[in-house]
């Protein structure tokens, strides 16, 4: 028996001294994610909201099998929030249909939820009338049977069968209605809830998953009163998305207790936002490095390749790979870096001359820390201090830094005064 054949189905409950302590993980993320966004300028919050946003989309895009472009994406997403990026992309209207619905979703979160509304995301996701080779109604409820399966022709397991079609009015009116009542406040919780209960009635023909996490994120954006988004935790169902599948299915075959749904789900936002953090420092770190040199005169491929590496560029910064990212000669790329050298904005290895590496210069202070180490778990490596006053703080080491350290071309210190460079922001 699927959960939507039982007499008042939306009757959810669940087990509340089970979700205490991983609630109590989420608030406390977020409000440590909070404390560090209060240290950085707007500029640099709406571009790590478009960041955001645009991993949010392909992740969500990604678990329902649709490869986006990134970059595409990305340009979209900073085009209609007003922001310059480099490399910028032309995007295709069906890129631009889904930015606008997700937009629509987080920046407008204070405006009511509505079948027009729906209609008007399920239209800008499928702007075609069509779901690859198949066409669909789009902008309106399925008028069909729906169903979950796998497995090849004849040999098809039904994973779920949803509420029939004659019956998805009625449904999606209560759930609408649900989600608008002012005495029922936006939560955590009722992002899970929301989510699990839209995609159990999965009102379209396609599109479900992708609307049922926007519809989530609105719920997100209400509970944090925050239409800018930092976190997004459609990048980690995507990561897990053979465990959301199981414990979705496990849950519609259930009798209506979400406990287990909801324990998965806020420790997806959780790790959520213990992911957003690698990406807020990124962008701490670029508005320290370029406050600190603001005075010093540079070139505009300078600054380009400066931003690339502060960006994550892949490589090592040496003369070689300075040359073939700009597309010049090594001796031009030379002079461009002794010159950055020069102005205290680049620094060599120590002990190397023959192919040197660079670090980009973040402080002219150095901070003193306690129990300074290098870790490594969940398959990555980690730099982590002790302060005096018992507070730990770490940070994600990129694969090009570790590998810097590892071959002693920068020592631990030279690691925290790029990674904790945010600690000198006053």
């Amino acid at each position: 028996m699927f959960i939507h054949e039982r007499e008042k189905w939306t009757d959810f409950r669940w087990d509340a001294n089970q979700l205490i302590d991983v609630l109590s993980q989420v608030n406390r993320e977020t409000g440590f994610l909070a404390g560090r966004l209060s240290a950085i300028g707007f500029d640099a919050q709406l571009s790590t909201t478009a960041q955001t946003i645009a991993n949010d989309i392909v992740a969500s895009s990604a678990i329902e099998g649709v490869i986006l472009d990134s970059s595409e994406v990305r340009s979209s997403v900073a085009r209609k929030l007003g922001i310059k990026v480099n490399d910028e992309k032309a995007s295709t209207h069906y890129v631009d249909g889904i930015v606008e619905m997700m937009l629509d979703a987080t920046a407008n979160y204070l405006e009511p939820l509505s079948e027009k509304r729906l209609f008007s995301w399920h239209g800008a996701l499928f702007p075609t009338g069509r779901s690859g080779l198949s066409e669909i109604h789009v902008g309106a409820y399925r008028t069909d049977p729906m169903q979950v399966v796998s497995g090849m022709f004849g040999r098809e397991k039904v994973h779920y069968r949803a509420p029939e079609a004659e019956k998805v009015p009625a449904e999606m009116k209560t759930f609408i209605d649900w989600f608008n009542d002012k005495d029922i406040k936006p939560s955590y919780i009722k992002s899970a809830v929301a989510h699990f209960w839209f995609v159990s009635i999965h009102p379209f023909d396609d599109g479900n998953g992708r609307i049922a996490r926007a519809i989530s994120d609105m719920i997100l954006a209400q509970a944090e009163s925050n239409g800018q988004r930092f976190y997004s935790v459609s990048y980690e169902i995507n990561k897990e998305k053979s465990a959301y599948y199981d414990v979705l299915e496990r849950t519609q075959h259930g009798d209506g207790d979400l406990t287990e749904w909801l324990a998965w789900y806020l420790k997806c936002i959780g790790n959520a936002v213990m992911e957003s953090y690698t990406m807020l420092s990124g962008v701490l770190r670029k508005s320290i490095f370029w406050r600190l040199h603001s005075q010093s005169p540079m070139s505009e491929r300078e600054k380009n390749v400066l931003n690339a590496y502060i960006d994550g560029y892949d490589a090592k910064l040496t003369i070689k790979n300075y040359a073939k990212l700009c597309r010049i000669s090594t001796d031009t790329a030379a002079r461009d870096i002794h010159d950055l050298e020069d102005k205290g904005v680049l620094r060599m290895a120590q002990g190397r001359v023959r192919d040197a590496s660079y670090s980009l210069v973040y402080s002219h202070e150095k901070l003193q820390y306690e129990n300074l180490a290098a870790t490594e778990h969940d398959g990555r490596h980690y730099i982590s201090a002790t302060f005096p006053d018992h507070r730990t703080i770490e940070e994600r080491i990129s694969d090009i830094d570790w590998l810097r350290f590892s071959q002693k071309e920068v020592t631990l210190q030279d690691l925290a005064d790029t990674y904790f460079a945010f600690l000198n922001m006053g």
